[in-house]
């Protein structure tokens, strides 16, 4: 009686450490895949940005101290190298400006704590907010007399590798 309660306690103790060892970490046989890594990336470069951004925003525009409501959507194409493409519908205090979608080029920054900027050629400004995957972004306006933030989601990877997403 006595060697079997022996007995099962400890398997009791085998299979209560083995499933702490195998909550707490991976099997040494587990390797993270490149998907996963990414995932987690802990740094962001002007690569970390590649591909085509879905971006939504509203807010305002102050002239002579009266706020004019603004609302943006654009599909923004960051090319991985710092520059970047884009077509937006922009509606300022209820009027469309220019066409209904009008084209627009710039350049952005990364910093390696995925804080960066972005600038396009007619003049508008963001700070901004990267996910360190990418997939994602937060932007805010920083021109004088706006009042506009805003978030982009990557719709699209340039890599075919990365498609599923």
């Amino acid at each position: 009686m006595k060697r079997v309660s022996l007995w099962t306690i400890g398997i009791g103790l085998f299979i209560t450490v083995g499933l702490i060892t195998v909550k707490q970490g991976y099997s040494a046989g587990h390797k993270k895949n490149t998907h996963e890594q990414e995932e987690h990336a802990t740094t962001c470069t002007l690569e970390t940005l590649e591909g085509v951004y879905g971006f939504t925003a509203t807010g305002y525009n102050i002239v002579e101290s009266v706020p004019q409501p603004k609302a943006i959507v654009e599909s923004i194409d960051f090319d991985g190298d710092g520059t970047l493409t884009s077509l937006a519908t922009v509606s300022v205090n209820g009027v469309l400006l220019g066409a209904s979608f009008h084209s627009g080029s710039g350049n952005y920054t990364v910093n390696e704590n995925c804080t960066g900027t972005i600038t396009f050629a007619d003049g508008p400004r963001f700070d901004i907010l990267i996910a360190p995957n990418g997939k994602q972004l937060y932007l805010i306006q920083t021109n004088p007399n706006t009042v506009l933030a805003g978030t982009a989601r990557r719709v699209s990877h340039h890599d075919a590798d990365h498609d599923h997403e």
